[in-house]
């Protein structure tokens, strides 16, 4: 996926989840942050960060904040949407006969319904933002929502379908994501559930760019 009308920043302060002052060629902007995440390793007074501008003029902030430089020097995508574009971008390159997004099943929308021959397929997705010494780990905080998520999975293992969480990382260099179990240990324990039920985790890395973000071809091929 590509980004239109990027701009490089310098990060200021986040005063809540939801936005961010930065400085834009000289002068002080509200950017919308376009992930709910904590960030906190990430965001820092000083760091590089990209955004990007937006068409809706009836929107209260011109910009959302996209990317940014980690002070190890690490290149992060941190949009939160960006991981569901570019797997449908990634998923149409494949042998699949249906790809359906925001498929309905239980009591939420699962990312992804996939179907080849034969084989129902359910696939959830999640970004991965957080790196500690080169490994990549989930949540940054605490995901009711991906705790439901991947019950749901569980149950549509044991319905017939094939469930797959994908974990998108949206960084270079890393390779696997691990449950943040400081964070949250109701993900780690709720992940562990959905291992030993067969659903299969997979790991996407990608490369990142200010304006671009993609799933590299090393990545694990799904049948």
């Amino acid at each position: 996926m590509i980004y239109d009308n990027i701009s490089c920043a310098t990060f200021i302060d986040r005063p809540n989840r939801f936005v961010a002052h930065v400085d834009l060629d000289g002068a002080v902007e509200t950017v919308h942050v376009k992930n709910t995440g904590r960030c906190k390793e990430i965001l820092l007074p000083g760091a590089e960060v990209w955004v990007t501008a937006s068409n809706n003029l009836s929107r209260k902030t011109r910009y959302d904040l996209v990317a940014a430089r980690k002070s190890n020097g690490l290149l992060i995508n941190i949009d939160s949407q960006a991981p569901n574009q570019v797997v449908h971008e990634w998923l149409k390159k494949q042998d699949f006969d249906e790809v359906i997004p925001e498929y309905a099943f239980g009591q939420s929308r699962i990312d992804f319904y996939l179907k080849k021959g034969g084989h129902r397929i359910l696939m959830e997705v999640k970004g991965c933002t957080l790196e500690i010494d080169g490994m990549g780990y989930f949540p940054d905080a605490p995901t009711q929502r991906g705790v439901k998520h991947i019950r749901e999975l569980i149950r549509a293992q044991e319905t017939g379908y094939r469930a797959i969480l994908a974990f998108v990382i949206q960084m270079d260099g890393v390779k696997e994501v691990r449950a943040n179990v400081q964070t949250h240990p109701e993900f780690d324990q709720v992940l562990n559930e959905a291992k030993n039920a067969r659903v299969q985790v997979v790991f996407l890395p990608c490369h990142v760019e200010p304006n671009r973000l993609e799933i590299l071809p090393e990545a694990e091929a799904l049948e």
